[in-house]
């Protein structure tokens, strides 16, 4: 009896390992596509709806400084690095070249008025003897006339009517020539002898010489155009002789800063202009700035480099490419020291609604 009751329970007790063995076995296998779905739901919540590079860079315009005219410097007011605004004086070249040929210019102008005045002198001269000429033509005229009378009746002879007929012809001609004298002196009044001194072309001309001269001698100073930093300046020293045009150092402005975000070619199918960006740079040690999609461009950055791919020999291994995204950082309050070139992490939110529809391509990204 004792020996049939060990028997049963031996089975019983090797049963109950296999049960929690295959219980095991059963959870594990249910558990696998609950963890799967959970990873996916995970991925969705923070990845989907998302496009994500890290191929991206800070831009902020550059300008190079150049005077407008040349010369020595004598004066430089700032030094690399210096922040500056916009109005700024930023060096001066030696205005004595432009101060000279100010002078000359007010010089010629006035010798344009006095012109113009000795111009005027002379319409009014040619007019009197104009009249003159006429009144003595129209006195010709009458004698001819009683001279003729005179000899129908035979009392004036025959050559005091030649005479009479010469001196009436003569006075006749210089009225003709003094008619041609007033049109030259008008046509050099600019044919109105009323017009002011200073509406004459001559004097025009001077005048406009002048404001050249003025305008050359305000640009021996060059100001700030705009707010930004002074980059590459160190070399720049007084005494240094400068051309018209040339490149003095360069003004990195800072009123205007973009991201240039290059994203695959197989991520821009949900990036719309005005979708909201988070921009997060690599010296900002987590600082998130706000931003949006301001453009996509128009080709692919190997489209427009120096030497663009060539593929036409069949010869070729197919590389994805990238395209640059413009982004414009609409939130700068917590931004830290900005520099240009600067490397960034960049996110779109490509499930935004607040993005136009249809607004796939806005345009080439300018720099």
């Amino acid at each position: 009896m004792s020996k049939m009751t060990t028997d049963n329970a031996a089975p019983a007790d090797a049963v109950l390992p296999q049960r929690r063995s295959r219980l095991k076995r059963n959870l594990l296998m249910a558990s696998v596509p609950l963890v799967l779905l959970v990873a996916a739901g995970g991925w969705w919540m923070t990845s989907g709806g998302k496009e994500k590079t890290d191929n991206a860079y800070l831009h902020q315009a550059r300008l190079s400084v150049a005077p407008q005219l040349g010369g020595r410097v004598i004066a430089v007011e700032v030094a690399d690095n210096q922040p500056v605004k916009a109005g700024d004086l930023l060096f001066r070249i030696d205005p004595e070249p432009s101060r000279i040929a100010l002078r000359r210019a007010e010089v010629g102008l006035d010798a344009a008025r006095l012109d113009v005045q000795r111009l005027k002198a002379a319409y009014a001269e040619a007019v009197a003897q104009a009249k003159l000429a006429h009144d003595t033509a129209d006195y010709q005229a009458s004698n001819l006339t009683r001279q003729s009378a005179l000899a129908t009746k035979g009392v004036a002879t025959d050559s005091s009517l030649d005479d009479a007929r010469h001196a009436a012809k003569a006075a006749a001609e210089q009225a003709a020539a003094a008619d041609i004298g007033v049109q030259a002196a008008l046509a050099a009044l600019g044919g109105d002898p009323q017009a002011a001194v200073d509406d004459h072309p001559e004097v025009q001309a001077a005048l406009v010489a002048r404001e050249g001269a003025a305008y050359d001698m305000k640009q021996t100073e060059v100001h700030a155009p705009a707010d930004g930093v002074i980059y590459q300046a160190s070399s720049f020293r007084t005494g240094q002789m400068v051309s018209s045009g040339q490149t003095a150092f360069t003004l990195v402005e800072t009123g205007e800063t973009w991201v240039e975000a290059n994203f695959k070619e197989t991520q821009l199918a949900d990036i719309r202009v005005g979708q909201p960006v988070e921009v997060v740079l690599d010296a900002s040690r987590g600082t998130r700035l706000e931003g949006k999609v301001m453009a996509i461009g128009a080709g692919t950055g190997s489209e427009f480099s120096l030497l663009p791919a060539q593929n036409a020999t069949g010869n070729w291994v197919k590389v994805e490419q990238r395209v640059p995204v413009r982004i414009e950082l609409t939130d700068l309050s917590n931004a830290p020291l900005l520099a240009s070139g600067l490397s960034a992490e960049v996110v779109v939110n490509t499930s935004s609604v607040d993005a136009p529809a249809g607004a796939a391509v806005a345009g080439a990204v300018t720099q």
